[in-house]
């Protein structure tokens, strides 16, 4: 699989564009009237404030403490890059906050504090205790970050978590359960061998040991070989409580015999003859990063039998943080916790463990282009399966429960399990299964309008993200120039750029196009200007004989107008049975509405058609199509002959026996609104619907537009369905970010 490549101009403009930063806050109260501000400030504030002031617990009723976070650093140790202090931390903070809000739906907020004095960052934190229902420690370098969250649990009554010390840990054991479990071996007779005594080894072995690993099976290495009993030099009393009566004195030594060995040091600490000296199926967790001790590629090439975990993504076996601490905060947050304790990170190590041995969904393998089961190459889950938000925060908050550090138990817990699922923003596992989709695809993807410099900006995020190769239309002196004053002059060398210049197709493309149209009015002059003048026409041919997997288009010109350029080389019109589907992503929903492209003015059979071709489109981005048949009326009231062809298209369906769900017709709140819908129940749909098929393109124009426009959603489309070969019509208003996804859409082969 080809691997990512990004730019510095590309993390610069995200981390600028539209905005600078990587998150916002908005308000979650109405605040339009006076009444609205009376309410939300003064007079109407002070009851809240009294109410908490007599009975502190009432801010988790009354204020978003109970599902709020603080990641705090002091910049000393930011990811691999050492000491940047606390403003150059703020990227990754930001990132780490942005993480709990998309994998767990916990609101989060970065503070840097600019102080390396232990004291005086603790004294800031507790200071700011009230605020927030848990703090998450990050990237402070050893030994500080040891006393620091070390005295902030001891001194705050919320959770107080460092993640890169029990984070990793967390995961490490998950993996650890699942390896021994294969090997068949227990932990409390297996030899472990650490290298790495910083902040996450340290954790990683008190965290096994608290799930029984025995003190005198586990060795622990650093940069000055083993920590024995009576070592002095640059030794700790964290280090020490890890030393063991032993005349082993290199990492080399130790690995002899070993059955697990875990990594937090550097790239190529362990070789291939210290593999070798290994136990019988021995465990290795290389977490070094970004490149680990030792490759699961070498490790294989001496031991078969190995199990190997990295901390990277294209290896499998990823030991990922995502995993734990936006679970852990959630199953916390939801008991309203005065800590996180070690039953609750050991609750959180086995429901990952258990959910790796259980079935992978379709959607996850999907995703990763792979099939997915429990074994040596899979013994921990992937950051993106949709189970992990409603299975791992009850454990964790069972955990907490039981150990006596919940101040509000759950009671229902299968109630709160239901409402974990509903957390999840659905169109986030659509895209990344997309983009997955379009990696394993592989497409030649043309793009058809090289002068913009969007479309230039989204062909080479679609090369360098490892989709395909992105062949631009468009003339080469233009396009070097419109990449470098975007920034990314280096990337001209990257692309392949095509015209009618200089391919060697001319005169075949030509001779393909005037027999498909010299009845239709076109001589060879005007096949001629057609061909080497119009990049639409021109693109379209490359794509019919086979020289693109797919095409891109409409960022320049109106959608009209590039759909009747395409005529002439396909057959993408109504009478041909195409049609336009665009998808709404919005507040976690999505749903698509058609016929937004083809169809003027569709009657019932028409209509069918459109619903068709859209729930084959809902199926390709993994949702089950339930179509509503959208009109000012609802179920054949008010009567009007206006929305009567909407009333008889859902019969059509009954009579072709689709395998979808379909109603109507009715107004768009009964589709979209469970509870209208009761309303009704006599109506097919078994929930809202994620279809809507409208009268005519001007009302699906409409309805997307102020959507867009007025409700922020994001627009994926027109998406052309019914066409032999993959083509996308993107709108002029379209960003680089809206050009790339209909890439992807192309490659998927979605349509």
């Amino acid at each position: 699989m080809a691997k990512t490549k990004i730019t510095n101009e590309e993390a610069l403009a995200f981390h600028m564009e539209p905005n600078p930063g990587k998150w916002e806050i908005n308000a979650t109260v109405p605040m339009t009237t006076q009444r609205d501000l009376s309410l939300a400030y003064s007079p109407g504030v002070a009851v809240p404030c009294e109410a908490i002031a007599a009975n502190p617990e009432t801010a988790y009723d009354y204020t978003n403490k109970g599902n709020l976070v603080a990641v705090i650093s002091n910049g000393t140790a930011v990811l691999g890059l050492g000491n940047l202090g606390a403003l150059g931390s703020k990227p990754v903070m930001e990132g780490k906050s942005v993480l709990f809000k998309r994998f767990a739906d916990v609101n989060s907020i970065d503070l840097e504090l600019d102080t390396e004095d232990p004291d005086k960052f603790i004294d800031a934190v507790k200071l700011m205790g009230p605020t927030f229902g848990g703090i998450n420690l990050e990237d402070i370098k050893a030994p500080e970050c040891f006393i620091i969250e070390q005295r902030l649990k001891e001194e705050m009554d919320i959770p107080v978590f460092h993640d890169d010390q029990h984070g990793t840990a967390v995961i490490c054991a998950a993996g650890l359960i699942n390896a021994l479990h294969i090997s068949g071996k227990k932990i409390e007779d297996v030899k472990i061998v650490l290298n790495g005594a910083g902040a996450a080894g340290i954790a990683c072995i008190e965290l096994l040991k608290a799930m029984g690993a025995r003190h005198q099976n586990c060795i622990v290495c650093d940069t000055k070989g083993v920590i024995y009993q009576g070592r002095t030099e640059g030794m700790n009393q964290w280090k020490s409580a890890h030393a063991v009566q032993t005349e082993l004195r290199t990492l080399e030594e130790a690995m002899k015999g070993a059955d697990v060995f875990l990594g937090v040091s550097v790239k190529g600490a362990v070789t291939q003859e210290m593999v070798k000296s290994m136990a019988d199926n021995p465990v290795i967790f290389a977490m070094a990063n970004p490149d680990p001790e030792i490759t699961p590629e070498e490790a294989h090439e001496v031991r078969v039998d190995a199990i190997v975990a990295t901390g990277r993504s294209d290896y499998p076996n990823q030991v990922n943080n995502v995993l734990g601490f936006p679970y852990l905060f959630r199953g916390a947050l939801d008991i309203h916790a005065r800590a996180i304790n070690d039953e609750m990170k050991i609750a959180c190590a086995h429901a990952l463990a258990h959910l790796a041995r259980e079935d992978v969904p379709d959607e996850v393998a999907l995703a990763y282009g792979k099939s997915l089961s429990f074994g040596r190459d899979y013994i921990i889950p992937t950051p993106f399966d949709p189970r992990l938000i409603h299975r791992i925060p009850p454990a964790v908050a069972k955990a907490g429960m039981h150990t006596g550090v919940a101040r509000r138990p759950i009671i229902d817990m299968d109630a709160y399990e239901h409402g974990l699922r509903g957390r999840m923003d659905p169109t986030q596992s659509i895209l990344r299964g997309l983009n997955a989709r379009a990696r394993a695809a592989q497409s030649r993807m043309i793009f058809a309008e090289g002068d913009d410099p969007r479309v230039l900006r989204a062909a080479v995020t679609y090369q360098r993200s490892g989709f395909g190769k992105a062949l631009v239309v468009g003339r080469p002196e233009d396009v070097r120039s419109k990449l470098e004053a975007a920034g990314m002059g280096d990337a001209v060398r990257e692309l392949e750029i095509v015209n009618a210049a200089n391919t060697q197709h001319f005169d075949t493309y030509k001779e393909f196009l005037y027999k498909r149209l010299n009845r239709k009015g076109f001589d060879r002059k005007d096949i001629h200007r057609l061909v080497g003048r119009d990049r639409h026409v021109f693109s379209a041919l490359m794509l019919a004989h086979g020289h693109g997997d797919g095409l891109v288009s409409g960022a320049t010109r109106k959608s009209a107008h590039v759909l009747d350029r395409i005529n002439h080389v396909f057959d993408a019109d109504a009478d041909n049975g195409s049609a336009g589907v665009t998808a709404l992503l919005h507040n976690g929903r999505i749903v698509l509405i058609g016929d937004t492209l083809v169809h003027e003015w569709p009657d019932e059979n028409d209509l069918a058609n459109i619903a068709e071709h859209a729930a084959g489109v809902a199926r390709h981005m993994g949702l089950e199509p339930r179509v509503a048949f959208v009109s000012f009326s609802t179920f054949g009231y008010p009567v009007s002959e206006r929305a009567e062809k909407m009333h008889i298209a859902p019969s059509v369906l009954d009579q072709r026996g689709v395998d979808f769900e379909y109603e109507g017709e009715m107004t768009v709140d009964v589709a979209l609104n469970a509870k209208a819908q009761e309303a009704y129940p006599f109506q097919r749909l078994t929930g809202p619907a994620n279809i809507l098929i409208v009268p005519a393109r001007h009302s699906a124009s409409i309805s997307v537009k102020l959507m867009q426009e007025m409700g922020g959603a994001t627009v994926v489309g027109p998406i052309l369905s019914g066409v032999d070969k993959p083509i996308q019509i993107c709108s002029t208003t379209a960003t680089a970010n809206d050009v790339l996804n209909m890439a992807v859409l192309a490659a998927c082969n979605i349509g």
